[in-house]
């Protein structure tokens, strides 16, 4: 029997991906999330940790020993050079406790929640791309309501994300977030029938 079926769940900033993947969750199935991760590989003590210090220096750290989010994207954020640096310490990190999250995994099908899914090119780790989309100006309004901030700043974040065609232009499965939280849900429940039978269908 091969490994479970991998759907790839991304989406732009407040498309409402945390919304399906709480939903798939429970339904049973298995929610690897990149942004847990991410957290996972820079925790006091591990390696993560002491190679982005050893780039950025100890003002990345907070008092606790933790990794001062706020601190390091400030440093970044107007820096698409040292952005990239950083990536290249944390991506294969990432990509590798989620791998090895993956293969811990059981059930018909897994889900890897992945909100660079599509800037990171082509992804030879699912099976299926599921793109949850929203119009951009609904989009600015959630971030805006959802951080406090500016429309420019809601802007800037989009523009630093892949656009909302090249997310469609990959997508296998369309979740459409335009009306309520429970049509949403819904629309979940219906994928996940579908899921499951594409998982048995390639048993």
């Amino acid at each position: 029997m091969g490994r479970p079926l991998r759907i790839g769940l991304t989406g732009g900033i407040a498309s409402g991906k945390s919304t399906v993947a709480q939903r798939f969750m429970e339904l049973g199935v298995p929610v690897i999330d990149a942004d847990v991760a991410a957290r996972t590989v820079v925790a006091p003590g591990t390696p993560g940790l002491e190679q982005v210090i050893g780039r950025f220096g100890a003002g990345v750290l907070a008092e606790n020993g933790e990794l001062n989010r706020s601190a390091l994207r400030a440093l970044i954020f107007a820096d698409p050079g040292l952005r990239r640096e950083l990536e290249a310490i944390l991506h294969p990190l990432i990509r590798a406790d989620m791998e090895r999250s993956a293969e811990a995994s059981r059930g018909a099908y897994l889900v890897m929640a992945i909100p660079l899914l599509v800037e990171g090119g082509p992804s030879d780790r699912v099976d299926r791309i599921l793109v949850v989309d929203v119009d951009e100006e609904r989009q600015i309004q959630r971030v805006m309501a959802r951080d406090g901030g500016s429309k420019d700043q809601a802007l800037a974040i989009l523009e630093s994300q892949a656009s909302r065609s090249a997310r469609l232009a990959v997508a296998d499965d369309v979740l459409t977030n335009t009306g309520t939280v429970t049509d949403l849900r819904q629309a979940v429940d219906a994928l996940h029938r579908r899921y499951l039978r594409l998982a048995d269908a390639q048993r």
